[in-house]
């Protein structure tokens, strides 16, 4: 999937104005781009950071802005998502708009909050994903509702855990044993379970949400075991989808994302970067992954512009994902591949306080989590970098 025009790109075009398209131009102007540079948008304001989404911005007013995007020398069509990839002509098309040309182009257009077809639009319901989802919620939270979020991965218990805080009667609904069952595995949810729990929320594991009633607002949630929770707020925590639908018909390869090769293009002057990235992993033996979270798509948005510049030289994006999370007063982290699907070994501490785990898969080391034994993890992403680099 390497290659690029027999001469430097004159116009570049960054498709998806988050964290990696944004990371990714900066770095084109670092790296002395000085031709057009446009940034396509679907959302009207500029990049911002997601983390404080569900956490502190549902409290009070933060900035969420990230620095520099005022001194960007580029051209900002923002607030009209891109509908189609013209390739052959070399655009980006915008509906009824002008397209857009371009030489080279970073595809970042990320992902979008995962609602089911059979939820109704009633009042009170919500997603969270972008900053005016982030916002309509706060505003619903002054009359002291009482809330039911639907998924306990990330998001959903960073949501159960923010309101709690605020004294809010929060029932948390997730259809696995235990919360973040995919990120940690069992044996850690069966902690952030209790964390959960001691902080008074109602957990209702193993369940669904199978309908949602009330005159012209959520008033009743139903689970599928027959339970009906009473409900002023209904939050939808249930997973992203890939914003692939405007690729349709470009040629390039959809599945559960956009697929890119090791140096990260997914043809030829066309690079992927952030949530709707998915590559093969040297961690996981080549696997294809897609990993959702800041500092992968800030390092992937790096890498992309690199790769379009000078492919030659950028021949394997091989960062070490990482995530934290703040689950109240406890702050989760995490470098590599971890959850379920992998060997879990808790190698100093217990969950109940301080620990180190590891994941392995074949043996082979490709992921830790840690409460406070921060250098410990160091020393595991410095073995994983080591892994990578071998």
């Amino acid at each position: 999937m390497t290659g690029r025009s027999a001469s430097p790109p004159r116009h570049i075009v960054v498709i998806g104005a988050g964290p990696a398209g944004f990371r990714a131009a900066q770095e084109l102007r670092a790296l002395g781009y000085d031709g057009e540079l446009t940034m396509v948008g679907d959302e009207p304001h500029r990049p911002y950071r997601r983390p404080p989404l569900s956490k502190e911005l549902l409290v009070g007013p933060v900035d969420v802005l990230l620095p520099g995007t005022e001194t960007l020398d580029a051209r900002w069509l923002l607030g009209q998502p891109a509908t189609g990839l013209d390739l052959r002509h070399r655009r980006v098309l915008r509906g009824q708009l002008p397209a857009v040309p371009f030489d080279t182009a970073v595809v970042a257009t990320g992902v979008r909050a995962r609602r089911p077809a059979a939820i109704p639009a009633l009042a009170g319901i919500h997603t969270l994903r972008s900053l005016d989802d982030a916002l309509a919620l706060r505003a619903e939270l002054s009359h002291r509702p009482t809330v039911v979020v639907a998924g306990a991965g990330f998001v959903g218990s960073e949501i159960a855990a923010t309101l709690r805080g605020l004294g809010l009667a929060v029932t948390l609904v997730g259809r696995e044993p235990v919360p973040l069952h995919r990120a940690l595995g069992v044996r850690l949810g069966r902690m952030v379970a209790r964390t959960h729990r001691e902080h008074g929320v109602d957990l209702r594991l193993g369940r669904t949400v199978v309908g949602v009633s009330g005159a012209g607002r959520v008033e009743q949630v139903r689970l599928d075991d027959g339970t009906a929770l009473p409900a002023d707020l209904l939050v939808l925590a249930l997973g992203a989808e890939p914003n692939t639908e405007w690729l349709r018909g470009s040629g390039l390869r959809i599945d559960d994302g956009v697929v890119c090769g090791p140096d990260g293009l997914a043809a030829p002057g066309v690079a992927v970067a952030g949530d709707v990235a998915r590559w093969p992993h040297p961690l996981l033996v080549g696997e294809l992954v897609r990993v959702e979270h800041h500092s992968n798509a800030v390092d992937q948005g790096t890498f992309a512009a690199r790769a379009l510049l000078d492919p030659a030289r950028h021949r394997r994006f091989a960062s070490v994902p990482s995530f934290w999370t703040h689950l109240y007063d406890r702050r989760v982290q995490s470098v590599g591949f971890t959850g379920a699907a992998y060997d879990l070994r808790i190698v100093e501490g217990e969950p109940e306080g301080r620990f180190l785990a590891e994941y392995r898969r074949h043996g082979r080391l490709i992921g830790a989590v840690t409460v406070g034994l921060v250098r410990r993890l160091a020393a595991c992403r410095h073995q994983l970098s080591e892994e990578i680099e071998s």
